[in-house]
């Protein structure tokens, strides 16, 4: 994982300046054993609480008994002032600038660093050479920018990729959706006209040889239809047109014995919302044909301002409508996505209507 690797970079990175400070501080040995044994201890001690404080910044976290661990981190850092010549808080000042600019907010991280430059600037400047101290005071707000930078490219590199895993996880659930939203509204058209093809197959085959067998060769084209689709929904392509869906859903509703008509406007219309259209035609006659005693069912398009509206009226409507399923919300979200809306409601002496409006 990539926040992984960059968390261990990072941690590379600091505990590699953290050495480099304890290096220094073995100058002291210079004083003699004790000096240098008594700055090997504070040294450890700051760079141990640095660790702690490190190792949970740069996992976003704070450190446990936080704001201890930084105020054990501040002793460590200027308590052998009192004890050490020569300023060893300069030393070990840059890591608690680090410390402070990643758990404090920046305002006050960055004047507490400041303090702590104006601070080693008037322990250093006594008999010492002024590029020195210098050269300790500036590396307290750049090694602390430097540790502060690090942490805060470990925790964006992992913000990053949880936002692309949540990404992944959305559109894996988004093409789910699509597929079953699919395979409802076209599957279920198709199935539909099957079984009742194949019923009133059933009911000529005896009376009727010929009809009977013209409907089976229907219903097998109706099921290489399916088929087809099942296909394009496996493929994500679903380019629909809509003069060819209405052709299909009045011949079928005709074969059903219910009167159909189109009445379609000459209107160009962007994919999109021709597609959202066709679908609804689709779902419209299924619900038709599997929930309806309709005996007439009309298709209207009409553009009015700027906007496409479809109507699928018929007169058929159960005297209990159940709840919208599925369909009708599928045909909610196709149209919002072409800008648009769907309604669905009886309309009073036994009809029902269906109405969808999408941009022009």
């Amino acid at each position: 994982m990539i926040s992984s690797s960059a968390r261990k970079l990072a941690g590379g990175l600091i505990i590699a300046v953290s050495v480099a400070y304890t290096v220094i501080a073995l100058l002291y040995f210079r004083w003699g054993l004790g000096y240098g044994a008594a700055s090997g201890v504070a040294i450890l001690a700051v760079i141990s609480t640095h660790y702690l404080n490190m190792r949970a910044g740069l996992r976003g976290e704070r450190p446990p008994r936080f704001p201890l661990t930084l105020v054990l981190q501040a002793v460590a850092t200027y308590l052998p002032d009192l004890l050490l010549p020569g300023g060893m808080s300069a030393v070990s000042a840059p890591m608690l600038a680090g410390t402070l600019l990643v758990f404090l907010p920046l305002g006050w991280g960055g004047a507490l660093v400041g303090l702590m430059m104006l601070y080693e600037g008037g322990v250093l400047a006594t008999g010492i050479d002024i590029l020195v101290v210098l050269f300790y005071t500036v590396t307290v707000p750049t090694t602390g920018a430097m540790i502060y930078a690090l942490v805060r490219f470990v925790r964006v590199a992992a913000d990053l990729e949880q936002a692309r895993a949540k990404l992944a996880d959305a559109a894996v659930l988004k093409e789910r959706l699509r597929i079953s939203r699919d395979l409802h509204d076209g599957l279920g058209r198709s199935l539909t006209a099957i079984a009742l093809k194949g019923d009133l197959a059933s009911r000529l085959v005896e009376r009727d040889p010929a009809a009977a067998r013209t409907e089976v060769g229907e219903l097998v084209q109706v099921a290489r239809e399916a088929a087809q689709d099942v296909r394009q929904v496996a493929r994500g392509y679903r380019a629909m047109s809509l003069a060819g869906e209405v052709d299909r859903a009045v011949a079928l509703l005709e074969s059903s014995g219910i009167g159909a008509q189109a009445h379609l406007t000459d209107a160009a219309m962007p994919r999109r919302s021709e597609e959202a259209l066709a679908w609804a035609v689709r779902e419209a006659v299924t619900n038709v044909l599997r929930h309806s005693r309709a005996t007439t069912c009309t298709i209207t398009t009409s553009v009015n301002g700027g906007r496409l509206r479809l109507e699928v009226a018929n007169d058929g409507v159960p005297e209990s409508p159940g709840p919208a399923g599925g369909g009708l919300t599928g045909l909610a979200e196709r149209a919002a996505q072409a800008g648009g809306s769907c309604t669905a409601a009886p309309t009073g002496a036994g009809g029902f209507l269906l109405a969808v409006e999408v941009a022009a």
